[in-house]
């Protein structure tokens, strides 16, 4: 593994799923394509991990899963800007002590994410409506770490979002998702729609409303996080 510290690391799992929304607050950033087979540097002066279709259990099969993990614990314990999305969510909670375990059933689709009031003074969440529609695809969910501060559940999954300490972040829903993100997912993973029930003509019908929503809220919290770079 190299030992190198770059100014800002984004970690993408699958070939399809970038950067979406977030990608124009990350100009610049070294993309870790760990699908391609790059290696996870052992530092960051900031670091995004994204989402993807393995889970935190994969870590003997994949071991740059584990790379993650320590890569995220590094960088919370030394202040420096952290967020997780779906997966990367994940990889974080456990990088902090949490636990990550199947969920009662998955959660693919839109569904209404609603704000906790620690949420209102958040740095990335102040000012954003108190509960929105969002993209989630998800089976697995993680308890909180101890210390952190919970910021968003859904009806299917009470802890959707967290901070740990001034500025890292999980997100277990895909508040980057644009169509192009949306299109990737749900072609790649039309087995698992089949297998869930979910009706992928209807999703593309549903993201025709509510992503151009979603991407308004998403680029207020993206730009403050990149206030933080």
């Amino acid at each position: 593994m190299q030992d190198e510290r770059v100014a800002m690391v984004v970690i993408q799992h699958e070939e399809g799923e970038g950067a979406g929304t977030l990608a124009p607050f990350v100009d610049g950033a070294r993309f870790v394509r760990t699908f391609a087979g790059d290696e996870v540097p052992q530092d960051a002066e900031a670091l995004v991990v994204l989402g993807g279709g393995m889970s935190v259990a994969d870590g003997e099969r994949l071991p740059f899963l584990r790379d993650e993990i320590r890569l995220l614990r590094r960088c919370v314990e030394a202040g420096r800007p952290v967020l997780g999305v779906c997966l990367g969510s994940q990889l974080l909670a456990s990088a902090l002590g949490g636990s990550v375990a199947k969920a009662g059933a998955k959660e693919i689709g839109f569904y209404r994410v609603r704000l906790s009031a620690a949420a209102r003074e958040d740095a990335l969440f102040a000012g954003a409506p108190d509960s929105f529609v969002a993209f989630h695809w998800h089976g697995d969910a993680f308890t909180l770490p101890e210390g952190a501060v919970p910021l968003a559940g859904s009806t299917m999954t009470p802890l959707q979002a967290f901070r740990y300490g001034p500025r890292a972040w999980g997100l277990q829903f895909h508040l980057e998702t644009d169509a192009q993100v949306l299109r990737a997912m749900i072609e790649g993973g039309r087995a698992e729609l089949a297998e869930t029930g979910v009706d992928a003509e209807l999703l593309f019908a549903q993201a025709e409303r509510e992503l151009p929503r979603l991407q308004q809220i998403a680029a207020q919290a993206f730009a403050r996080f990149a206030g933080f770079l």
